[in-house]
């Protein structure tokens, strides 16, 4: 009845859980959900502001597809004041959340029977995307692995740094050597996920892979959003940043998708950074103080190993040594033990969960008590 494609896809293994912790916490269950890839910090009142202005002013038509042409100024502004990169409004496309640009990337890169390079673990939708399109997805669990998975056939390169679920930056070494491999490769195409590089703890700081020398940057699309900076993750506004051929294709496709980006989120993103620009590091600082809150706690229960992440918001726990079906675990941690947590199977990680601490102290240490009490009456 429906096309290969769309009959292979599985839900989202996050929307999955956080849905099943939505039903229990309405049917009056005690949830502590750290499965929810979002903070729990209120969007900020300038960015609430100026959409409440846009609906009062009656901004509620269509707008130029790939966005309004202020908002892709200051999205030029802030790309080359953050993170270095050079773009014109031409260069630059917004939509629906980057997950939509993601999407229209692959889509308009990737062919029947091309090949999308993916390092494991992987953020869920990067290889059902490539299902769409048709592709075929090739994994690697490191990156000296690269040179000898790229073929003839191979298309896209997607790099995730700092990385959903692991919070892996790489640093300018580790670029460097993928740059030199991708440069050997003219036809070969890079997708940089950068919706975490706000957020980022230790010595390493996240570096735009377009930015680096040679011919990269005319290989690459740069991709963001607003939903974790600026804890819009509702409001659905992300873009990208690339070379005008395929910024003009992936225009193309959005025509017949989506049309604009939502009118009234476009509005409320033009103000982000011009006055809400010290939210992230507010919210760095805290989840800073969180990171080292729910790790500890993680590793202070037997058969569990938690490494503290470089950045992101999420724990990338070891669970292996208590049990190798992670989704049966979270399955039951959820149901039996009041926590919900991701498993990592459906990210390439077999014997691992995915926990948010984008979430408050409390909760955090709430959870952790729950998960520990559980773990030791079921699986020690």
């Amino acid at each position: 009845m429906f096309s290969r494609a769309v009959a292979s896809l599985a839900p989202s293994a996050t929307l999955a859980v956080n849905a099943r912790a939505k039903q229990l916490v309405a049917a009056g269950r005690t949830i502590v959900n750290f499965a929810a890839g979002q903070p729990d910090f209120d969007t900020p009142e300038p960015i609430k502001l100026a959409a409440k202005k846009a609906l009062d002013e009656g901004f509620t038509k269509y707008t130029p597809t790939t966005g309004i042409p202020e908002l892709k100024q200051v999205l030029v502004e802030k790309l080359k004041v953050k993170n270095q990169l050079i773009y014109t409004q031409e260069q630059i496309i917004v939509s629906n959340g980057a997950k939509q640009i993601l999407f229209e990337a692959i889509m308009s890169l990737v062919d029947v029977g091309d090949e999308v390079i993916i390092k494991v673990p992987f953020w869920v939708s990067y290889p059902d995307m490539v299902k769409v399109a048709r592709g075929k997805s090739v994994f690697i669990h490191d990156w000296a692995e690269l040179g000898k998975k790229i073929t003839p056939k191979t298309k896209v390169v997607i790099i995730n740094s700092p990385s959903n679920p692991t919070g892996e930056i790489i640093g300018r070494a580790g670029l460097e050597s993928i740059a030199g491999m991708i440069k050997k490769h003219p036809n070969l195409w890079v997708l940089s996920d950068e919706c975490y590089d706000c957020f980022y703890y230790g010595g390493k700081k996240p570096i735009s892979f377009a930015g680096l020398s040679g011919d990269v940057y005319q290989r690459t699309l740069t991709i963001n959003a607003f939903s974790k900076t600026f804890s819009m993750t509702g409001w659905r506004l992300g873009y990208g940043a690339g070379p005008k051929e395929l910024v003009t294709a992936m225009s193309n496709l959005q025509d017949q998708i989506s049309s604009n980006p939502n009118s009234i989120a476009q509005k409320a993103g033009l103000v982000a950074w011009s006055q809400a620009g010290d939210f992230p590091e507010k919210m760095r600082r805290e989840f800073k103080e969180r990171r080292k809150i729910m790790v500890e706690a993680l590793n202070q229960i037997k058969g569990i190993k938690a490494p503290l992440p470089d950045g992101a918001f999420y724990v990338w726990a070891d669970i292996s040594r208590l049990t190798k079906d992670d989704q049966g675990f979270c399955h039951r941690l959820l149901d039996e033990g009041g926590v919900a947590v991701t498993p990592g199977s459906p990210f390439g990680g077999i014997g691992f969960i995915r926990l948010s601490f984008a979430n408050s102290r409390e909760q955090i240490k709430l959870g952790t008590n729950l998960l520990k009490q559980f773990a030791e009456k079921n699986y020690q």
